[in-house]
């Protein structure tokens, strides 16, 4: 069964849409949302497991310039 999770991102002054951008042309990501409030973007991640979600998060992500912060939701069921 495949593991789907929500990233909140925080980014830099003046990055958002830069760093929006980037997450769009990511493996796995199925959508970038650019939002109001504490967070600024809202992205959707899937994969085969939480393994897949993880590597997305802390080895593609976490290296984008821009990215100040982020907090992983996964999805528990419906």
């Amino acid at each position: 069964m495949a593991t789907k999770a929500y990233l909140l991102v925080e980014t830099a002054v003046g990055k958002t849409r830069e760093v929006a951008d980037t997450l769009r042309g990511m493996e796995n990501i199925e959508t970038v949302d650019v939002v109001t409030g504490p967070y600024d973007i809202i992205a959707v991640i899937s994969g085969e497991d939480m393994s897949v979600v993880g590597n997305v998060v802390t080895g593609n992500i976490h290296t984008v310039g821009g990215v100040v912060r982020t907090v992983t939701c996964v999805a528990v069921g419906g």
